[in-house]
């Protein structure tokens, strides 16, 4: 499934149909982690044979929402992107304002993690709120736009002058968190704001999943920009 641009009618019904089979849904919320799992442990979790599980996967391949690594004799399937990702957080939000995590949720993945390639979960959350309390983050006509405070702070926690500045250009949005059911900073602004702390070692990625381990000197720049996790 193409997902250049906004889908056409057909491509969003090939979406709903790809999710309206409980096993596919299975499968795909299990892939939520950044994991590539191989097809018997799909089949085991979405509770089907391996026939089953196997043209379920292949109609998720065909549809774009999952890929696969092979790795000598084993295919081992996998989320196809962030964007993705995204979609399917979007989608299995509760009409709650707030739920309990799913069951079997990662930690460190609710703590920090990647959300198509912007800062979510627990760390992103914190970071949104207590910058749109402070002021350095402000909703305009065009999305969500840092205010010069906001960079005078990251400058004073150690960021270069010029790069900082550049980040007043970008719009950022409201991305409602898959885990935490409030809003983190997502769109532009927001990967540049990510990629920036990874860049600076305040967080650091892990090889097997999309969680974002913050360093002990991230957690002091982000306390020091107001930032704390409870």
């Amino acid at each position: 499934m193409s997902r250049s641009g906004l889908p056409n009618r057909y491509q969003l019904a090939e979406f709903g149909a790809l999710l309206a089979e409980p096993a596919r849904a299975a499968m795909l919320l299990v892939l939520l982690d950044g994991s590539a799992r191989p097809a018997g442990e799909l089949a085991r979790i979405a509770g089907v044979g391996a026939a089953t599980a196997s043209a379920h996967l292949k109609r998720l391949l065909d549809g774009g929402l999952l890929a696969v690594q092979e790795q000598g004799r084993h295919r081992y399937y996998r989320l196809a992107d962030d964007e993705v990702a995204a979609w399917l957080e979007a989608m299995a939000l509760p009409r709650a304002p707030k739920a309990p995590r799913p069951p079997g949720s990662d930690p460190a993945l609710c703590r920090a993690r990647t959300c198509y390639r912007h800062l979510a979960g627990e760390l992103g959350v914190a970071m949104c709120a207590a910058w749109l309390e402070r002021g350095w983050l402000q909703s305009t006509g065009d999305g969500l736009r840092l205010q010069a405070p906001a960079i005078e702070a990251l400058v004073g926690a150690g960021w270069q002058a010029e790069p900082a500045g550049q980040l007043l250009r970008l719009r950022g949005r409201g991305c409602i968190d898959w885990t935490e059911r409030r809003l983190h900073l997502g769109g532009p602004l927001g990967v540049a704001l990510t990629d920036a702390m990874l860049d600076a070692g305040w967080l650091r990625r892990t090889s097997r999943s999309r969680a974002l381990l913050p360093s002990a000197d991230g957690l002091r720049r982000f306390a020091q920009l107001g930032v704390r996790l409870d």
